[in-house]
């Protein structure tokens, strides 16, 4: 076991985060990205093929062994389930449909649920929009660890632990720093989730089940993609809050390696992220950045200077509107 860490709180900031200023910077420079600013719909055909193609894995598995299950549940199951959380971010930015068809991005959403197992994409949005207005805002961004993930995962047997839990951490974090109330939407949510899950049940059985939610609790832990909740906005170097990743995992995740680049134009499809770093090399080839979110999980476990208290704070001042 690893000897705790130095860092005892989280890196408080007194400063606004660098997005918006970047994005006003780079606008006037380069106004040609404003062109990059629309729907992919393409993203839509590829999420119907990723539901199809995990109705069918549910239809395979329902006789294996599990030993068989478990295998597939992690080799195929979890690369497709993170990558469908990932389409649904893309989808809480509403890149499906566009900005003029907003509630078609919420039921679009909820469709890309469905073969998660558990209800997501309407609570995620309304949580993620306050992470890109209010970055490392205490006490509403939930992205940022509660105190006492900061205090108790501190050594490098616990970092590891709490990478295997992060699905459980992101599940009640918003509960314990920024509770909301329940809506309409996130009632639907649940209620087609559950009756997915039922009918999953009814025509093939328990196996199928297991497959759709260890797939989902696997592929958000201890996985390669998973790096990508690290890499994003964990602080290796002082003074640096977002960190962008440009290595081959970018195909299975909708470019959300390209953080620096989607929180300086989150209204650009990550399809797009790769033009607007080439228009505006100046500005993104000489930040700090990754090639490796195996290596980002690795370091963060190894380096007993890095903890979940490695994030920027910030204590918000006037109006703060949430969804």
């Amino acid at each position: 076991m690893g000897n705790a860490v130095a860092r005892e709180d989280f890196e408080w900031v007194y400063t606004d985060q660098p997005h918006a200023d970047r994005r006003k910077e780079i606008l006037a420079k380069h106004p040609e990205i404003k062109a990059l600013m629309k729907p992919d719909h393409n993203l839509i055909w590829v999420v119907v093929l990723m539901v199809l193609a995990q109705l069918t894995a549910f239809y395979l598995v329902k006789d294996l062994d599990w030993k068989w299950v478990v295998f597939w549940a992690y080799v195929f199951g979890s690369c497709i389930s993170h990558s469908m959380t990932l389409a649904i971010h893309e989808i809480s930015h509403n890149s499906a449909f566009g900005n003029s068809k907003a509630m078609w991005n919420r039921w679009f959403g909820i469709f890309a649920n469905l073969p998660l197992g558990l209800p997501y994409s309407i609570s995620f949005k309304r949580y993620h929009m306050d992470h890109h207005r209010y970055l490392g805002g205490d006490g509403i961004d939930v992205d940022i660890p509660t105190n006492f993930e900061g205090w108790f995962f501190c050594t490098r047997f616990r970092k590891f632990i709490w990478i295997v839990l992060q699905p459980f951490f992101y599940a009640i974090r918003p509960l314990c720093i920024n509770p909301k109330p329940i809506t309409r939407l996130e009632i639907i949510n649940l209620l087609a989730q559950l009756s997915f899950d039922v009918v999953i049940y009814y025509l093939w059985g328990v196996k199928s089940i297991f497959y759709m939610l260890a797939g989902s609790v696997l592929g958000l832990g201890l996985h390669p993609i998973s790096g990508h909740f690290i890499a994003e906005h964990y602080m290796f170097l002082k003074g640096h809050e977002t960190y962008s990743y440009y290595g081959p995992l970018n195909l299975l995740t909708f470019n959300v390696g390209y953080h620096n680049e989607h929180h300086d134009f989150p209204n650009i499809p990550g399809k797009s992220l790769p033009l607007v770093k080439k228009i505006a090399a100046e500005y993104y080839d000489n930040l700090p950045q990754y090639n490796s979110w195996i290596r980002v999980l690795y370091d963060f476990v190894m380096d007993d200077t890095i903890s979940p208290y490695s994030r920027m704070k910030r204590q918000l001042k006037g109006e703060v509107k949430q969804d």
